[in-house]
């Protein structure tokens, strides 16, 4: 019988973040697989649990893949964290997840940590529904296109972003999106100097262009107001019905069908269709 992979997430800054269970899971697996092994082993420390390591990333994540699954198989269990947050969400871990499930391989997640998450919660904008993009590629005319390609968004939009890389990418999306485009910058969330800026990317743009960014960000941007539709007049809702009927459809139902998807009356395109 195969063993279980284990996605454990893990703090994103405050070890205080790591939950009961996650150390329980830590502290009965065979083995961990980790993004960064000198990063896991603090973290391992701080809560006194022994266990052997391998490596698992982005560069590696082939062959150390199957070397995992291999052992699973055989029905060791293994847990897969990364340097901070959840596995697999961006996150070469997904490979590893894909693997499993079609080797019939159990994958069972243990909640935590999730900075997008977390950014978009204290953001002030709107939470029901959301896009996230992660990190933009640092290629000029891919990070163009995708950026032509969100302009319409109507959801929320989350990105990750380096300090070095900010300030270039705020002036993109000042660019893409409009100035007066709301953001809210997260940045060292849960760690000792958290802060939450809430403005415009114009505003952003101005104030990083003054002062020097620090530590990691999580960008949540506001998504494009919605287009109205046209409103639909009397006289064009009568050609639609009209154009029914000539394919055969019943008046009746044309106007009912016409209707459903104008807004106007059933009953004043049937009367008006009539005279025509």
């Amino acid at each position: 019988m195969s063993g279980t992979l284990y996605l454990v997430a893990t703090p994103i800054g405050n070890l205080g973040d790591l939950s009961p269970r996650a150390v329980e899971t830590l502290e009965a697996v065979d083995f961990i697989a980790a993004e960064d092994t000198r990063v896991s082993v603090k973290l391992l420390n701080h809560f006194s649990i022994k266990k052997p390591l391998v490596s698992y990333h982005e560069h590696n994540h082939v062959t150390a893949g199957q070397a995992i699954l291999a052992r699973l198989l055989a029905g060791e269990s293994c847990a897969l964290v990364t340097d901070a947050g959840t596995p697999a969400i961006s996150d070469p871990g997904e490979d590893l997840v894909r693997l499993c499930a079609e080797n019939g391989v159990e994958v069972l997640s243990i909640p935590g940590c999730c900075a997008a998450v977390n950014a978009l919660a204290v953001s002030g904008l709107p939470t029901g529904r959301f896009t996230f993009e992660g990190f933009l590629t640092v290629n000029k005319k891919s990070r163009r296109e995708r950026l032509d390609s969100l302009k319409t968004e109507e959801r929320t939009m989350i990105f990750h972003e380096a300090p070095h890389k900010l300030r270039t990418t705020l002036e993109d999306l000042c660019a893409a999106f409009g100035p007066e485009r709301r953001v809210a910058l997260c940045r060292e969330l849960t760690k000792l100097h958290e802060e939450t800026i809430r403005t415009t990317l114009e505003q952003a743009v101005e104030f990083y262009t003054e002062n020097a960014p620090k530590g990691e960000y999580v960008l949540v941007v506001a998504g494009a107001e919605p287009v109205q539709a046209a409103a639909v007049t009397l006289e064009d809702g009568v050609a639609q019905v009209l154009a029914l009927k000539r394919q055969g459809i019943r008046l009746k139902d044309a106007a009912r069908e016409v209707a459903e998807h104008t807004g106007l009356s059933k009953n004043e395109l049937y009367a008006a269709a009539l005279e025509q």
